[in-house]
């Protein structure tokens, strides 16, 4: 028997499950990434650390999602680039169109020395738990929505836990 020390994470299944609840209801699966000197993505289009990806069969060519890496190309401002995304550094996975998803905390390393706000303020070794995004306003009827942003600098999407 594995103990949970040895288990594999539930991150990349759980990646893998919402992005097929997605594409089988007509959906554009988003996920949002923290960006650290690991993910290889397009510099220019990082906000505050992060990026958020569209990484639907139409956007991409060649999409992997692995248990260790989400790798694919993808085309920014006319160009294809190579993608490569750590699973550990995914912190949310949503449907563009109704901002249905989870929300993932993020692993906290040993060596971490600080914090940023937007990280959480996990323990090492605390038990992670996912969380459910919840929309927050109304949609408009008709109208094709952005994927969330943040209203004021450092603000995040609000979150639900589900128990």
């Amino acid at each position: 028997m594995i103990d949970s020390e040895q288990a594999t994470s539930t991150r990349p299944y759980l990646i893998r499950a919402l992005y097929e609840w997605c594409t089988d209801n007509g959906y554009t699966p988003y996920i949002a990434v923290l960006v650290n000197e690991r993910v290889q993505v397009p510099r220019e289009y990082v906000k505050d650390g992060e990026i958020v990806l569209n990484i639907s069969f139409e956007a991409t060519t060649g999409l992997q999602l692995g248990n260790e890496l989400i790798e694919f190309k993808a085309r920014f401002a006319g160009t294809a680039r190579d993608i490569c995304v750590p699973v550990a550094q995914v912190v949310a996975i949503y449907a563009r169109e109704n901002g249905q998803g989870m929300a993932f905390p993020m692993v906290i390393s040993e060596t971490a020395e600080t914090l940023s706000p937007t990280q959480g303020l996990q323990s090492v070794g605390a038990e992670i738990k996912p969380v459910q995004l919840t929309r927050v306003e109304s949609q408009a009827s008709g109208v094709d929505p952005e994927p969330p942003r943040p209203t004021t600098p450092g603000a995040r999407p609000a979150l639900k836990r589900v128990k």
